[in-house]
């Protein structure tokens, strides 16, 4: 039966986001029972082709992600995979129409990353968010507001600014991961040899800005996805805010990661906040 096979896509999804993010899989537990498993597809999805391009060092990437990119039509357009996350994928884009050019716009950022190393205009930057983060958050929006388009174009531009804020926090904490692993800089205008405090300062303005406008969406979220939005808010402006307290010669040294303590608390926190209504 398909179901089976169905069934199993959608667990293999899930234990790729419980695999690869402890803090995306925290709040994704926090969406209602009824979009989780759709969320989990989208991010399986993201995940493997980031994954293409970011660590399989050993292979030829370029063709390895040519031919993800194949199956991946192929399996928007014949509704099945023999590929579990494309398949539990394409259930989620079907069911609640999300937009090719969305898929279009991440695979054609992916692909960036296969060559490009240096984004030194703001126009390439912009492009590069919109397609890796922007259209993600569009993507989650489409689930948590059943496909509706009237509410998914009020919420459409504080999805994407979320899904920038939350992009740019991991360029910032991965920072020395990506310069020297990957010998990649995102961001344009700065020499990451010699990011000092005034540089650091101005991209944590920009988040924070971002952020601002993300949030006046979550707060017109349907109550079945706010506590999980609103959790994954709260986790990562806590790491911004560590990364504005952490020198920039320090984070050019190392990961900074948020406590998993700290993380309960703020699932706590975020908790009461929503339960009060004060979202």
């Amino acid at each position: 039966m398909k179901a089976i096979f169905d069934n199993v896509s959608y667990a293999c999804s899930k234990m790729v986001t419980t695999s690869y993010s402890t803090s995306f899989s925290m709040a994704t537990k926090m969406l209602d029972s009824s979009i989780r498993k759709d969320i989990y597809n989208i991010y399986g999805f993201v995940r493997f082709a980031d994954e293409i391009v970011d660590t399989f060092h050993e292979y030829n990437k370029q063709e390895l992600f040519e031919r993800f990119e194949k199956d991946l039509y192929a399996a928007l357009h014949d509704k099945i995979s023999l590929n579990p996350i494309l398949n539990s994928f394409q259930h989620t884009y079907h069911k609640y129409g999300i937009q090719r050019d969305l898929v279009e716009a991440f695979m054609k950022s992916m692909r960036m990353d296969l060559t490009k190393k240096k984004y030194a205009s703001i126009e390439e930057y912009k492009e590069y968010i919109y397609g890796s983060a922007d259209v993600v958050g569009l993507m989650c929006l489409r689930v948590f507001v059943d496909g509706n388009d009237d509410t998914y174009e009020d919420l459409k531009e504080s999805a994407m600014a979320l899904g920038s804020a939350f992009q740019k926090v991991n360029f910032l904490r991965d920072l020395k991961a990506d310069h020297e692993d990957l010998n990649r800089t995102y961001f344009p205008n700065t020499d990451l040899n010699e990011l000092d405090e005034a540089s650091k300062d101005k991209i944590v303005q920009e988040i924070e800005e971002d952020f601002k406008r993300g949030y006046r969406g979550i707060m017109k979220l349907p109550n079945k996805a706010k506590f999980g939005v609103f959790t994954a808010y709260t986790y990562y402006k806590k790491l911004l805010k560590k990364l504005r307290n952490t020198p920039s010669r320090e984070i050019k040294k190392k990961r900074i990661r948020v406590p998993d303590y700290q993380k309960i608390g703020l699932l706590a926190k975020s908790y009461v906040t929503c339960k009060l209504n004060r979202v």
